[in-house]
Formats: structure tokens, sequence, C-alpha cells
């Protein structure tokens, strides 16, 4: 009998990493970009700034500045890591639960003014976490490597 034996070149199959067409990167690109700059910028800097609008919706809600002030450090920190490609799938799914979050205070405090606007971001906020999911599984790998 004849013993079997693998090539040496093909016996172990790597992982391929997923190929993009250059507009769908430019495109990923674009919309993290847009993403970042509007949380970073059109949400957060209202309420680090302690702008009247966003003063009158949290004194609504009831929390206080402290609320005001971390909700737009959490923005902030998402918008920016939403500009690094590393850190966009996890800041993607941050903001998914935030913006959970948020529509969930916009129909309990606000008497549902604007809650389908974070329903909106959660759509292109799931396209990112979900083109940037190896970006996130190398991410994860590399904590949990260092702990």
């Amino acid at each position: 009998m004849s013993e079997a034996t693998l090539p040496t070149s093909a016996a172990v199959a790597t992982p391929v990493a997923l190929q993009r067409s250059r507009s769908a990167t430019v495109a990923l690109h674009t919309l993290r970009i847009v993403l970042g700059l509007f949380f970073a910028v059109a949400s957060a800097f209202p309420k680090l700034t302690a702008h009247a609008s966003a003063t009158e919706v949290f004194d609504k809600i009831g929390f206080g500045d402290w609320f005001m002030y971390a909700i737009g450090g959490l923005e902030l920190a998402g918008g920016i890591a939403l500009l690094i490609p590393v850190l966009s799938g996890v800041a993607s799914i941050a903001f998914v639960g935030l913006m959970i979050g948020a529509c969930g205070f916009s129909l309990a405090f606000l008497d549902g003014e604007f809650w389908y606007t974070p329903v909106i971001l959660i759509v292109p906020l799931v396209l990112v976490a979900r083109a940037q999911r190896d970006q996130t599984v190398r991410l994860i790998k590399a904590v949990r490597r260092r702990v």
C-alpha cells in the first residue's frame, strides 16, 4: 500500500482576507469619515460646550449636566475611533448601543420627538461594523494576547 502525502505548498488552508472593490473601499472610508465627523462635531460639540439646545434636552431627561458631558465625551471618543480603521468596527458597535439608548430616552422622556434619528443612524453604523468585522476580530485577538 502506498502512503498518502499532502503537497507541502497546499497542505494548509490559510484564511483569505476579505477583498473589496476599490469603489466599495472608498464608500466605506467615506461613510466612516462622515459618521465620525457627525458624531465628533455635530453631535458631541454642542454637548461639550453646553449649547442651549443640548442643555434643554438633557434638562428634560433629568440627569443634569454630568450626563450631557458624559454622552458628549463618548460621542467625541467614538467619532475619533470611527476614523481609525482598527477601532471603527468596535466604535460602530458601541454607537449602535448608544443609539438604542438615545431612541429609548427620546420615547420615554422627550415625548417621542425625533425618535427616528437614532434609528436611521443605526443602519450605516451596522454597515460599518459588518464591513470592519475582520479588523474587530484582529483587535480582540491582540487585546487577548496582551492580557
